[in-house]
């Protein structure tokens, strides 16, 4: 059996947060994003999202609709259900690119779970799992960062997650703020986004163990997986792989390594699901715990990233709240918030997540095929 793609639509999304979240190497403002829509007649379409973080995966929303624009013609007229090759005809073509290819293999899982008449996660052999997300609380003084840890306690989450990586003296300064403001009931998972050098990492997470922390994210620059082993082996605290994890190739080397505790799987960093199995599946034989994450995700990709916690039981935390970022919302469907709080209905198909007809009209989208 096979589906061939008919179509393709290429859109820029422009929506943006509430206020800007401050990382020690960036700032994320909102979605500047591309949407994909891959089509198989002229009913069935699969919809997919990219979200590039220019500081993390080298990519902006420019570059990513010029990518697109360039790989969709390879897949026009090709089997849309034989995801393994369409994926390999992306990477042949492009080195890199990773939420580009997110967001064509978003659309593809998305077209042949609804061709099979399947929520995702079912299509992926999974069942519901329903999940809390933790909060994000960003770079600033500790006077304010312990104020919205406050307010995440008050809403519900599962945890806090505080982005540091600035010093030594300042880092501890904020996560003293916060757990004085909050107690210790409540997890608190810490985010250095490369930050750090290896001797302040080490410091800092000595100097941080009293405050019970449930884990830290990538102290030291993506690359440095040596002094990520050596920070793991003289850490109080466990160490979860973030920005040196992009692919399977990278899982493989970290277990090789034993440079973490857990990993962080995001499908802007692997390119998608068909390459975040493979991760998870490597996690699965070492033994590691994997956390799903996220970049500035729309609903779109958030609902992509929840079919897979729900598919695979070695992901066991989630890092999925940028949905409650937005100041709007054009999608209908996906994954369903009641603040944290998050489940994904049973009766939908595919990601079970759509745009507003009314918002797409407004867009004018580069189409490639008939």
């Amino acid at each position: 059996m096979s589906l061939t793609i008919t179509r393709i639509e290429i859109y820029k999304i422009n929506i943006p947060f509430i206020e800007p979240l401050r990382l020690a190497i960036g700032i994320l403002d909102g979605s500047n994003s591309i949407l994909i829509r891959i089509w198989a007649g002229e009913r069935l379409c699969g919809l997919g999202e990219g979200t590039p973080a220019a500081f993390i995966t080298g990519e902006t929303q420019e570059t990513c609709f010029a990518a697109a624009c360039a790989l969709a013609p390879l897949l026009v007229g090709r089997d849309a259900l034989d995801i393994e090759g369409r994926m390999s005809d992306l990477t042949a073509a492009f080195i890199g690119h990773s939420s580009v290819k997110n967001a064509f293999d978003m659309a593809l899982y998305d077209l042949a779970a609804r061709h099979a008449g399947l929520p995702l996660y079912a299509f992926l052999g999974g069942a519901p799992r329903d999940y809390v997300t933790d909060l994000t609380v960003g770079v600033n003084t500790p006077e304010v960062m312990a104020r919205a840890a406050r307010e995440i306690v008050a809403a519900g989450a599962a945890a806090i997650k505080v982005k540091l990586g600035t010093n030594r003296a300042d880092d501890v300064a904020r996560i003293c703020a916060i757990r004085a403001a909050v107690g210790d009931a409540i997890p608190l998972r810490i985010d250095a986004n490369q930050g750090w050098d290896e001797p302040t990492a080490v410091a800092t997470l000595h100097a941080l163990a009293p405050f019970d922390i449930q884990y830290c994210e990538q102290p030291v620059a993506g690359w440095n997986v040596a002094a990520l082993a050596r920070i793991r082996s003289a850490s109080p605290i466990p160490i979860m792989a973030d920005e040196s994890l992009f692919d399977h190739h990278d899982a493989a080397r970290l277990v090789a390594a034993e440079a973490c505790d857990y990993f962080n799987i995001k499908l802007g960093k692997s390119g998608g699901i068909h390459t975040a199995l493979k991760i998870a599946a490597i996690a699965e034989g070492a033994g590691i715990p994997c956390m799903i994450g996220c970049y500035s995700e729309t609903l779109v990709g958030t609902s992509a990233s929840a079919h897979l916690f729900a598919a695979r039981r070695i992901i066991r935390f989630t890092d999925l709240d940028t949905p409650l970022f937005y100041k709007e919302t054009p999608f209908i469907g996906g994954v369903v918030y009641d603040g944290p709080r998050a489940h994904l209905r049973a009766d939908a198909l595919g990601l079970g997540a759509e745009v507003d007809p009314a918002y797409l009209a407004r867009l004018t989208p580069a189409v490639f095929g008939g």
